[in-house]
């Protein structure tokens, strides 16, 4: 069938064993729609919140690379792989005589700003190509440390050597490496066991759908699954603006609200900007001093 223009923002619950891309794929298809795009990858192993994004949605997708993520991941204690998950060749296998109160401590320091080495196994680039694909052919490469942020690392229970963890962190933030140094600062080494990501940003896990509840569907039933392309957008502030601003607007024109019948937000930064007599989303803008409103990016068809 020949693929159709749709807009919008689907809330997809990835499975096990599936790539971000090969999911995207396959819920593209279901809807056949044009373009879409992902929010950023979740590693074949890991389960849970993958927002994809669809038509005109696909312009607003790096607000939510940039947005917080929260986990929920099982951490197998003693056992180190060369990937940090389960898909990896097992390294070494030590005992673990480890407390929840040595635990509890070890947890201490990877709280708030840490720095972290990015893995060998992810798709970090040196020279244009990836860093699994130095990996995958034995090459070791020097990776310098970089600033995350670890909002919350809450134990969950201990069944030795199984150790649950919620973690709340910043973009750029790898759980297989937070995992494995874990299980270094207990002496034991550790690798991932299970990983299932329940937030991005606003975004919530309990609002998805399955691909195999999607196939299921009939065209209209899925298509009443996607969430409005304002959706990405709606911890920002709004601005409504008249016909006439926003035929000017749309225009890639820079205005100044100070001048006109305008609700201006308190704070400046980025906002999200409507036709007020339709609510028709126009796309995102910075609202700077002086309440200039400059365009950034302009939705053409909703």
């Amino acid at each position: 069938m020949p693929r159709v223009p749709v807009h919008g923002v689907l809330l997809l619950d990835k499975p096990v064993g599936w790539s971000s891309n090969d999911a995207l794929i396959k819920a593209k298809r279901l809807l056949n729609a044009l373009k879409a795009g992902h929010t950023g990858t979740l590693d074949p192993f890991a389960t849970g919140l993958l927002p994809l994004c669809f038509g005109e949605a696909t312009k607003f997708s790096q607000d939510l690379l940039e947005a917080d993520k929260t986990y929920q991941t099982v951490v197998h204690l003693g056992v180190s792989t060369n990937t940090g998950d389960t898909e990896g060749e097992v390294l070494q296998t030590l005992p673990v005589e480890v407390t929840v109160t040595q635990i509890e401590e070890v947890l201490g320091q990877f709280r708030g700003d840490i720095l972290q080495v990015p893995p060998m196994y992810s798709a970090l680039k040196r020279d244009g190509k990836p860093l699994y694909e130095y990996a995958r052919a034995g090459i070791t490469l020097e990776r310098e440390a970089r600033p995350v942020t670890i909002y919350l690392l809450e134990f969950v229970s201990y069944e030795a050597p199984f150790l649950t963890l919620n973690v709340r962190c910043s973009k750029g933030t790898y759980i297989r490496v937070l995992g494995e140094d874990i299980g270094n600062a207990l002496g034991c080494g550790a690798h991932l066991n299970a990983l299932r990501r329940t937030h991005v940003g606003h975004l919530l896990l309990e609002n998805t759908v399955t691909l195999e509840a999607l196939t299921a569907m009939d065209e209209s039933q899925r298509a009443q699954l996607l969430a409005p392309v304002d959706a990405l957008l709606s911890s920002f502030p709004e601005v409504l603006l008249s016909d006439d601003l926003a035929r000017r607007f749309l225009q890639g024109q820079r205005l100044a609200l100070g001048k006109e019948e305008v609700q201006i937000p308190e704070q400046f930064g980025r906002v999200r900007v409507y036709r007020e007599s339709n609510r028709q989303l126009l796309g995102s803008a910075q609202l700077q001093e002086y309440a200039i409103l400059a365009p950034e990016r302009l939705v053409s068809t909703v």
